[in-house]
C-alpha cells in the first residue's frame, strides 16, 4: 500500500469563552496514492477541521492536543509556517465550499490561475539545485567508503566528470529552453491574434505581423530550429508580404489569416518535436573528439547515448551502485543495532523520569535514529524523519500537563463547588462547569512509547524487505537528471498563460482565451468553482482536498463538478480527500470512506463496505436519510442534534440520538471492532456479548436494489 498521507491520533480543540471545544478527538486514517478518501458527517463533526489541520490553516485559538500528520517525510503539525509555504497550494491544494472565498473579486481570473505556476517555477529551480548538490556529495562519500578509501581519487574524478558534463548539459538545455520558451510565447500571441480575429475584434494587424516576424527571427537554437531554418526564412518573407499587402481600409484579412495559420502550424511543429537528450549530449560534446552536433535529434540522441554509456555511464553506474548498496547496508546495520536501543527507550519512557532526563533521552535516541536514515533514499522515510520532533514534542507535552493538570483540577473543583453552593441556596443556575482538560501522565507516556514502537515495527519490516540495487541506482541517476533539468526550466508569463488556458479547457470552461481576461463576477457559481479547481491544479499538486465543493451548487452542476473531479483524478493520478455531509455525493467516486461524528471516526472502510455492509447506527442513519430514484418510502431524518463538544458525552457521542443504544453506550466510548481487513466500526453492537440487532429494513432494501443494479450492469457489460 503506497501511502501518500498518514494521520495518526489527531486531537484538535478550540479555546472559546465558554470553554475548550473538542473538535477532533483521536482520529487516524491513511490516504493512498491515486485514491479518493471521503470523510462524511454532519456539520460540526470535525471534517473541515481535519482538512484545515492538514493544510496548516487552523484558527488562532486552536489547540493541537496530540497526533501526527505525515507527508513527504515531515510531520505537518510540527513544521514552521515557512516550510508550509513549500507544501500548501503546491503539493497539497484545497477547494472550498464557496468559490468566492478563494478568488480575488478585483483581479482577472487569468492572473489568479497563472500566479501559482510562476511562483512554483522559481521555487522548483532553487530546490532542485540544492537537492542535486547535496545528493551528489552524499553519493560520492558512499562510493569512496564502499572501496574503503582505496580508489578515492578515481571516485573523485568520476564524480567531477559527472558534475562537469551535467553542468554542460545544463548550459545546452538552458539555451534550448530559452528558444523553446520564445517559440511558445510567440505561439500564444499567434493564438490570441487568430482568436480575436475570429471574433471580429479590433487588431493592429501590421504591427502584430511585424512583431511576429521579429520574434520568429530570434528563435535561433540548433537543437530546436535546426531543421526548420529554411522554412523560418520563408515564413519571415511571407509575413513581410502580408504586411505590405494588408490595407486597414480594405480590411483584406483572408491572406493575413492564411499566413498566420501557416505560422501557427510551423510553431506547433517546432514546439512539439522530440526533445534532445541533453544529459548524454553534454558528455558527448565534451569528451568525443570531433563530436558532430548537427545530426537530426533522433540520431544525435542515439549516438550520444551509446558514446556516454561506453566511455563513462556504465562504469559510473557500477561505482554508484556500490555507493548505493553501501549506504543502504550502513543504514540497515544501524537499523538492526538500534532495535535494542529502541527497546531500552521504550522502557525508559514507560518509567519515572524528570524533564531534564526525558529531554536528554529523547535527544540521544533521536541522534541514533538520524544515523539509521539512508540519505541516498530520495523518497523520504516519514517514520524516521519525523521521529525526533514526535518524541521531543511528546516529552514537552508530558511535562506541560504534569504542571498544568493540578491547576486544572483546582479550577474545576472551585467552579463545581461554587455551582453546588448556589444550587444549595435555591438559586437557578443556567451555566455549566467547564469540563476539566487533564491528561494522565501515563497516557502521555504511552503516546511517546507509541512513537518508539511504530519506528521499531517499521524497521523490522524494512529489514525483511529485499532490495533491487540495480533499480535503486537507476532511479537515483534518473533523479539527478530530473533535478538538473529542473534547474534550468523557467516558466514565462506567456507559457503560464498558455498553461492557464489549457487548464481552463481541462476543467470545462468554454472559450477560455476570451474568458481569461474576465473577472470572477462575470462567471456563474459552477464556473467559478471550475476556476478554483483550475487554480488548485496549476501547481500540479499531489493531494487535492475538496471541502464540500458542490454544496452551494444546484444538482445538475453538482454532477458535472463531481464528474470533473473524478476525471482529473484519473488523468493526473491525484490523491483526493473529499469532505461532504452527503453520502450520496461520494457513491461513485470514493475508494475509501471515513464516517465522522462528534470529532471521531465511527466507521471506516471501502466504499463497498460502507454502502453494502454498514455497521454503525450513525452510518445507517445517514444512508436512511439519503434519497435515491427508487425510494418510495418517506426518508428518515436523524432525530435530535449533535452534542455540545465543550461538554463531550462520557460514552458514545451518538447514543442520545441512537434508538439502538445500549446502556454501555451512555457510559463508555466503544473501541473499534474489526469487521474485515478493510472495514472497522466503533459501536458496542459489534461486541460479542451485545444483543443481536438487525440492519434496518430501509437499509437492507436499498442494498438489495444496489446489488440488483450492479449485477444487471455487469451482465450488460
Amino acid at each position: 500500500m503506497d501511502k501518500i498521507l498518514e494521520v495518526k491520533d489527531l486531537k484538535v480543540s478550540f479555546r472559546t469563552q465558554a470553554g475548550t471545544l473538542k473538535a477532533v478527538r483521536d482520529i487516524s486514517f491513511d490516504l493512498e496514492r491515486g485514491k479518493t478518501l471521503a470523510i462524511v458527517g454532519e456539520s460540526g463533526s470535525g471534517k473541515s477541521v481535519t482538512a484545515k489541520a492538514i493544510q496548516g490553516i487552523l484558527a488562532g485559538n486552536t489547540i493541537i492536543e496530540g497526533g501526527e500528520i505525515f507527508f513527504d517525510g515531515k510531520d505537518l503539525l510540527k513544521i514552521s509556517e515557512e516550510e508550509f509555504h513549500h507544501i500548501r497550494g503546491d503539493k497539497i491544494a484545497m477547494i472550498f465550499q464557496d468559490p468566492l472565498s478563494s478568488l480575488n473579486p478585483i483581479v482577472k481570473i487569468g492572473k489568479q490561475i497563472t500566479e501559482a505556476t510562476l511562483l512554483k517555477s522559481k521555487l522548483n529551480r532553487r530546490e532542485a539545485k540544492d537537492e542535486f548538490k547535496t545528493l551528489l556529495a552524499e553519493l560520492k562519500n558512499n562510493m569512496i567508503e564502499s572501496e574503503n578509501g582505496k580508489n578515492a581519487d578515481k571516485v573523485n574524478d568520476m564524480v567531477k566528470t559527472f558534475d562537469k558534463f551535467m553542468l554542460e548539459s545544463n548550459h545546452l538545455e538552458n539555451a534550448y529552453n530559452i528558444a523553446s520558451t520564445n517559440a511558445q510565447d510567440l505561439d500564444s500571441l499567434v493564438e490570441d491574434f487568430l482568436f480575436l480575429a475570429s471574433k471580429n475584434q479590433k487588431l493592429d494587424v501590421k504591427a502584430q505581423l511585424r512583431d511576429f516576424k521579429n520574434r520568429l527571427g530570434k528563435l535561433k537554437n540548433h537543437f530546436l530550429t535546426g531543421k526548420f531554418d529554411q522554412r523560418i526564412e520563408e515564413m519571415k518573407d511571407e509575413l513581410s508580404g502580408a504586411v505590405a499587402a494588408y490595407s486597414p481600409k480594405a480590411n483584406n484579412m483572408e491572406p493575413v489569416l492564411e499566413t498566420v495559420n501557416k505560422l501557427e502550424d510551423l510553431l506547433n511543429e517546432i514546439v512539439e518535436q522530440k526533445k534532445p537528450d541533453f544529459t548524454n549530449i553534454g558528455y558527448y560534446k565534451l569528451y568525443c573528439q570531433g563530436a558532430d552536433l548537427n545530426k537530426p535529434v533522433e540520431e544525435l540522441n542515439e549516438v550520444a547515448s551509446k558514446f556516454t554509456d561506453e566511455h563513462f555511464m556504465n562504469d559510473f553506474m557500477e561505482a554508484a551502485k556500490k555507493g548505493v548498496e553501501h549506504s543502504y547496508n550502513k543504514a540497515l546495520e544501524n537499523k538492526k543495532a538500534i532495535l535494542p536501543e529502541l527497546k531500552k527507550a521504550r522502557e525508559f519512557f514507560n518509567g519515572e523520569f524528570d524533564k531534564k532526563e526525558g529531554k536528554k533521552a529523547a535527544k540521544e535516541i533521536s541522534e541514533k535514529v538520524d544515523g539509521t536514515i539512508d540519505k541516498l533514499e530520495f523518497i523520504k522515510d516519514s517514520t524516521a524523519y519525523t521521529f525526533r520532533s514526535a518524541v521531543s514534542n511528546g516529552v514537552d507535552k508530558l511535562f506541560y500537563f504534569i504542571k498544568r493538570n493540578p491547576k486544572e483540577e483546582k479550577r474545576f473543583a472551585r467552579q463545581s463547588a461554587r455551582r453546588d453552593r448556589m444550587i444549595a441556596r435555591g438559586k437557578t443556575v443556567t451555566w455549566k462547569v467547564v469540563p476539566k482538560v487533564v491528561y494522565p501522565p501515563e497516557q502521555l507516556k504511552g503516546n511517546i512509547v507509541q512513537v518508539v514502537d511504530r519506528l521499531s515495527e517499521h524497521y523490522e519490516d524494512y529489514i525483511d524487505t529485499p532490495v533491487d540495487f540495480d533499480k535503486r541506482t537507476g532511479d537515483l541517476i534518473d533523479h539527478f537528471k530530473e533535478e538538473a533539468s529542473l534547474v534550468v526550466y523557467r516558466v514565462t508569463k506567456g507559457m503560464a498563460k498558455e498553461k492557464a488556458i489549457k487548464l481552463m479547457k481541462e476543467v470545462g470552461i468554454h472559450e477560455p482565451r476570451l474568458r481569461y481576461n474576465q473577472y470572477p463576477f462575470e462567471f456563474s457559481g459552477g464556473m467559478r468553482q471550475r476556476i478554483v479547481i483550475a487554480i488548485a491544479l496549476a501547481a500540479n499538486p499531489e493531494i487535492l482536498i475538496c471541502d464540500e465543493p458542490t454544496t452551494a451548487l444546484d444538482v445538475t452542476i453538482q454532477s458535472q463538478i463531481l464528474e470533473l473531479i473524478n476525471k482529473l483524478k484519473e488523468e493526473r493520478n491525484l490523491s483526493i480527500i473529499f469532505i461532504t455531509h452527503d453520502l450520496g455525493v461520494v457513491a461513485n467516486m470514493a475508494d475509501d470512506i471515513a464516517v465522522m461524528y462528534a470529532g471521531k471516526i465511527v466507521e471506516y472502510g471501502t466504499a463497498d463496505d460502507i454502502f453494502y455492509d454498514p455497521r454503525h447506527p450513525y452510518t445507517w442513519a445517514l444512508l436512511s436519510s439519503m434519497p435515491d430514484l427508487d425510494t418510495k418510502e418517506k426518508l428518515d431524518a436523524i432525530p435530535g442534534t449533535p452534542p455540545n463538544m465543550i461538554y463531550p458525552p462520557q460514552g458514545d457521542a451518538f447514543a442520545a440520538r441512537n434508538k439502538y443504544a445500549l446502556k454501555i453506550d451512555f457510559e463508555e466510548q466503544p473501541p473499534f471492532f474489526q469487521i474485515s481487513e478493510t472495514h472497522r466500526a466503533a459501536t458496542w453492537l459489534l461486541h460479542p456479548d451485545a444483543p443481536k440487532v438487525d440492519t434496518p429494513k430501509a437499509i437492507t432494501d436499498r442494498i438489495a436494489r444496489m446489488n440488483a443494479k450492479r449485477m444487471g450492469g455487469e451482465q450488460n457489460a
